[in-house]
Formats: structure tokens, C-alpha cells, sequence
């Protein structure tokens, strides 16, 4: 079932880290994208470096996103940020207003994964893992096709993975997950999604191995990879550019130390260029 139609308005925020101000010809550019497919854009007033270096307070960018989230012209919202900052605004977030009105399309990635799981957790939201963003990248003409075939008109493209397993033949449960070091930011919290029975979802931009065994550890201590019914292991663009060793695959297998888990790797889940859409909270069943 297609997410938009023609004459549609949605909103460009902005929970994480600012925009430079150099870069807002590029973000105008993605503005007549978007309105190239029909749609009309409003923009949070927190998108942008202020004087400070910041793009707002914690308070500010939850209320802009609020704000669009309240609006019912808004069909759907779309993050621009990613970096380090979005976790601040988990508190100022009203869960219990977003649970009782019809559910919006959100889309972030990177940083938003925070953010994500709690809408999904908190608000029983499902959104989506996506960088609108890509419209403006290398891979902008596919991204484009992409995004007009699925959210205009409701087929898979944006959403259908290529795959291959790396052990197990079958793996089947409710995503949740993100980006590997930003999920972390919510253990602990009441914003961290149960695990019972997910498919946790990994991928990285930055780091090697060291760092990717650092995080990997930290969810084995968390208790959390007994819990799952499998893992989805996204791209992690630096590590596989670099070609380190031992690759994500070796260490995830190494540290997870049980060959009855089914592990799943997909290039497409990410912050490649040309990454695709997956929704958190919502089913997903991979077969060999």
C-alpha cells in the first residue's frame, strides 16, 4: 500500500547533530527533489548550525518534531541528521499523544536509530530505517526510482534485500536494531526494545574491529544475543572498504558462540549510497 501520493506535505527534521550552514544549498537541492515527486516541504527550524554550534536545544528539536508528528497535513517525517545527538531528545518526546493518533511514517538512520526503537518501543510507532538524504547522493537516480515506486506506489523495491546466510537457513522475528554503536545508547533505559524473539539489527559506517568487538561484547553482556531468534548484519562501510580481518561476519560469529543462531549479511542495510529501507518493528522471514 503506497505511503504517499502527489501533493502530500512532509517534514525535514533534524534530532541529531546540526547542518552546516555550507551545505544548505545541498539540502535545497534535496527540497526540489522531494517536490519534483509531488510532495510539498515544511522544514523544522532546527535543522541548522546556530552560534552556539548546535541546531537547538534538546527541547526545541523534540517540540519541532512533535510538531509535525501533531500536524495531520504531515504524512510523513523525514530526519537529515545523524552523528551523536539524538538520544537527547528521547525525553521530551510525548509517546503517550503519538500512541493515540494515527501513525506517521518516520524515516532516519545512523544516530536516529535511537530514536527509532524508542517510537517503536514507546509508541508502538514502526519506522523507518532510511536517509532520505540518498536522494542527493552518488546513487541518487536509483534511490529516486526506489523511493517513487515504493512509497508511491506500494511495490518492494526500496524495501526487498539481497542476502546471503552466513550460518542458519532461516531467520524470522521483528526487527529492531540500527546502527551497532548508537543502539547502545539505550541500554538501560526504558527505551530499549525486549529482545524476546527479535532479529537484531547491526550495521556500522565507521571503526574496525576492535571497536565493532567492543559493541559486540557489550550486547553479549547485556544478555541480549540469548535472547534473539537471529541477527541481520548490515553494511560496515569502513571495515569492508579496508578490507580488515577478521571481517564483521568472523567476529559476530566468534563472539555470539552459538552455531544455531541464524546470521543473516546484507550490503543494503545502511550507509552505502545505495542502501534500502528497512522497518523497524515490523516482521521480516529470510530463507536460504
Amino acid at each position: 500500500m503506497p505511503l504517499l501520493k502527489k501533493g502530500d506535505k512532509v517534514g525535514l527534521v533534524g534530532c541529531s547533530n546540526p547542518q552546516v550552514l555550507t551545505y544548505k544549498i545541498r539540502i535545497d537541492e534535496l527540497i526540489q527533489e522531494l517536490e519534483s515527486l509531488g510532495l510539498r516541504v515544511e522544514m523544522s527550524p532546527c535543522i541548522y548550525e546556530r552560534e552556539d554550534g548546535f541546531n537547538g536545544t534538546a527541547k526545541e528539536k523534540a517540540e519541532a518534531f512533535m510538531a509535525f508528528y501533531k500536524d495531520p497535513e504531515i504524512q510523513a517525517i523525514f530526519d537529515l541528521s545523524g552523528g551523536d545527538l539524538a538520544n537527547e531528545v528521547l525525553e521530551y518526546l510525548d509517546y503517550e499523544l503519538m500512541r493515540n493518533l494515527p501513525p506517521k511514517a518516520v524515516f532516519g538512520y545512523s544516530d536516529l536509530t535511537t530514536v527509532l526503537n524508542a517510537l517503536y518501543t514507546k509508541a508502538n510507532i514502526k519506522p523507518y530505517l532510511y536517509q532520505i538524504r540518498l536522494l542527493i547522493g552518488s546513487e541518487r537516480r536509483l534511490q529516486k526510482e526506489r523511493l517513487r515506486k515504493s512509497l508511491f506506489e506500494g511495490q518492494d523495491d526500496l524495501f526487498s534485500l539481497d542476502y546471503k546466510f552466513v550460518q542458519g537457513e532461516k531467520l524470522e522475528g521483528v526487527v529492531v536494531g540500527g546502527n551497532i554503536r548508537c543502539f547502545l545508547k539505550l541500554a538501560g533505559t526504558s527505551y530499549m526494545p525486549d529482545f524476546k524473539d527479535k532479529v537484531l539489527l547491526l550495521e556500522s559506517y565507521s571503526g574496525g574491529p576492535m571497536q565493532m568487538s567492543t559493541y559486540l561484547n557489550q550486547y553479549k553482556q547485556l544478555g541480549v544475543f540469548k535472547q534473539i531468534k537471529g541477527i541481520l548484519l548490515g553494511s560496515y562501510t569502513v571495515m569492508e572498504q579496508e578490507h580488515f580481518l577478521p571481517t564483521i561476519e568472523e567476529l559476530v560469529q566468534k563472539i555470539v558462540d552459538d552455531p544455531t543462531m541464524p546470521i543473516v549479511k546484507t550490503s543494503q542495510i545502511g550507509h552505502n549510497m545505495d542502501s534500502k529501507c528497512i522497518k523497524i518493528g515490523q516482521p521480516i522471514c529470510l530463507e536460504v
